[in-house]
């Protein structure tokens, strides 16, 4: 065989010889020599036993190799109707790339040849241009199709993964694919890699995968004003179930103070109970990091905000004036720590 044809993925070109050098449908099988037209596909149909194309089974081929080429076939039918449910995912699925073998007559038919090209263009058709279209998505599917929140938390539960089923080969294609271009679309928006284990990440990718093919992506304007609004309700709706927890339980108020590159104090305000950690405000407390009054005043004010009798205790790190702070609080509002 030719250096060509060795670099071929298709197991059935290890068996055969060209008989022309540029025919690649006019093939000698190199146990009996039996010349077959047809390309490596009807080589594979005589080595396995001719069971489909009305192709004579090979007499002397041996049991290993007849073993080897009725289980690729059995994949290759198996992947090829799952591919074929697919609606026109991406231009490049093809057998150089993916070792999928979706229609050897197309890859190996001879240009030469009227019967090979029109055998090819029909299958070819049938695959790439004209696409089944995804199942029809019913009413009722939004009512029993569980949350993507809901489903991650399960599967996390249950500390593994769902492994792809090594009978489909088509589901490890698809996947490598989606998650190339997850890692391409982060690497040119210049995202930190970090942002895959952010916990709305996993929920969002199970979103996409229970719409199925042929999702929209969001326009400029929907990320902006309309999906941004319904974001911020849903952030909202949080923030009331923190409210909650902090009038049934209590709640600890927090002061986080760091300095920026501009030599900037920065001051985060945070309330801490039993549902977790909520956000308040962020502030430039440059003019009162060292003024124990201000401090105690902007404390006392949040402490009012979120009501006295909710706040169990303040905490703050050990500056001076934050513990001067701490004691003009205690003084005015006892039962705080």
């Amino acid at each position: 065989m030719t250096s060509e044809n060795s670099s071929k993925k298709d197991p059935g070109w290890k068996y055969c010889e060209k008989v022309e050098p540029h025919n690649n449908t006019k093939l000698k099988c190199i146990f009996c020599n039996e010349v077959k037209n047809g390309g490596v596909s009807r080589i594979k149909q005589h080595l396995a036993g001719g069971a489909k194309r009305n192709t004579a089974a090979c007499r002397r081929c041996p049991p290993e190799v007849r073993e080897e080429m009725r289980e690729f076939i059995r994949k290759r039918d198996e992947a090829k109707s799952q591919i074929k449910s697919i609606p026109d995912i991406d231009d490049a699925m093809n057998d150089d790339d993916y070792d999928l073998d979706l229609d050897d007559d197309i890859i190996e038919s001879n240009p030469r040849s009227k019967k090979s090209s029109t055998h090819g263009s029909t299958t070819s058709a049938s695959i790439h241009s004209k696409p089944k279209k995804p199942r029809n998505i019913e009413p009722l599917d939004t009512y029993y199709t569980p949350e993507p929140e809901v489903v991650v938390e399960n599967r996390k539960a249950k500390g593994k993964q769902p492994k792809i089923d090594e009978n489909e080969p088509y589901k490890k294609i698809l996947k490598d694919r989606a998650h190339q271009a997850i890692a391409r679309w982060i690497y040119d928006c210049r995202i930190p890699l970090n942002v895959v284990n952010n916990d709305s990440f996993a929920p969002m990718i199970e979103a996409i995968g229970q719409y199925g093919p042929g999702l929209p992506p969001p326009t400029y304007h929907q990320v902006r004003v309309p999906l941004l609004k319904k974001e911020v309700e849903h952030v909202n709706k949080l923030m009331e179930e923190h409210k909650k927890d902090q009038e049934q339980y209590g709640c600890t108020l927090m002061s986080d103070g760091w300095t920026d590159r501009k030599n900037r104090t920065l001051m985060n305000l945070l309330v801490n109970s039993l549902r977790g950690t909520m956000f308040l405000k962020s502030m430039d407390a440059s003019g009162i990091v060292k003024d124990a009054e201000m401090i105690y005043e902007l404390l006392d004010g949040w402490v009012e905000h979120i009501g006295e009798t909710n706040v169990v205790q303040i905490v703050t790190d050990s500056a001076a004036a934050n513990v001067a702070a701490g004691k003009l609080l205690e003084a005015k509002r006892p039962h705080l720590f």
